[in-house]
């Protein structure tokens, strides 16, 4: 996974993780953002549609390894479950496809991303910096949010706590292009869905769990049995924008069974490999592309500079 050539990315990301660690505070060893997580083991199924969508090798064969980590919001390793700044969720997906070769999806429980590229982003992270509780409003968030509306919504959308990170939809930001056999190729969006469908607590009883009420959830469930969730992929139509992660397609947009994931067990040693891994938002892999989302290289850069500061902590 190498750093973009573009040395503009790269001075953005390395911006950007600095005010993660202005926000948070800096943490040796934990990922500058969703630092607190756990990392679980199992196997994708696909689906007999995903072959038609693309030719990726883990939509071909019969089954592929997975390593999947769900984790809190925010660069705070100690976050609780319980607060408010724990959502989004996260998870991410890796397909293990031999010996150091795989391909990754990485997803939160809001469904998009508050601004169109890193500049805003950036921008957005520094008005939340400067908008303390004694800073009078209209306080610099306030701000950014009234000349941004992709931000206002998305800081809006309902964020509730799930039960269980086994009963939450998580949503791929960014678009991809997917390449079939025949060469036939279609732009979509990632969507895994719980096979046992969305359950959510009250904000009474959310006040009530424990702080680390949603990792020791999911470890204790997959000790009962496999934890499953569908991967869909849910498919542009022409004219739909595909390079901009604030713009929603409609939901009557077609969505293909991608495949299952089975969950089957917590990595005994989920500590030290979170440390190790770093996802990459970009597939590298025949028959799925990156589109033209500026998100996609600047993540891919902010995850490689986060992943080697954690390795050498």
């Amino acid at each position: 996974m190498p750093l973009p050539h573009d040395e503009r990315v790269v001075a953005l990301a390395n911006d950007l993780l600095q005010q993660f660690d202005t926000l948070f505070g800096v943490h040796p060893g934990f990922r500058a953002a969703h630092a607190k997580g756990l990392m679980l083991s199992g196997t994708f199924q696909p689906s007999a549609a995903a072959k038609n969508l693309t030719r990726a090798p883990h939509a071909v064969r019969e089954s592929t390894p997975v390593t999947v980590r769900f984790s809190n919001s925010t660069g705070i390793p100690q976050l609780p479950d319980n607060v408010a700044d724990a959502n989004p969720r996260g998870m991410a997906i890796r397909f293990n496809l031999a010996e150091h070769v795989h391909t990754d999806i990485v997803s939160h429980s809001t469904d998009g991303f508050p601004t169109r590229d890193g500049y805003q982003f950036l921008e957005m992270l520094r008005a939340v910096a400067a908008s303390g509780a004694d800073v009078p409003s209209p306080k610099p968030i306030e701000v950014f949010l009234g000349s941004h509306p992709s931000a206002l919504a998305f800081v809006q959308a309902p964020k509730p706590f799930p039960s269980s990170l086994a009963r939450e939809t998580y949503f791929g930001v960014t678009a991809f292009a997917f390449t079939n056999e025949a060469g036939q190729k279609s732009f979509g969006r990632y969507r895994i869905v719980p096979e046992l469908g969305n359950e959510y607590l009250t904000d009474e009883q959310a006040t009530k769990i424990a702080e680390n009420y949603h990792f020791d959830e999911i470890a204790k469930r997959v000790e009962r049995g496999p934890v499953r969730f569908r991967i869909q992929v849910q498919i542009a139509a022409d004219g739909d924008t595909v390079d901009d992660a604030t713009i929603h397609w409609p939901e009557s947009r077609e969505k293909v069974e991608f495949g299952t994931i089975e969950l089957t067990q917590v990595l005994p040693d989920s500590a030290a490999q979170q440390k190790h891994i770093i996802f990459d938002p970009i597939p590298r892999v025949d028959g799925i592309e990156a589109s033209a989302d500026p998100l996609l290289e600047l993540r891919a850069a902010i995850y490689l500079l986060s992943g080697r500061r954690r390795r050498s902590a």
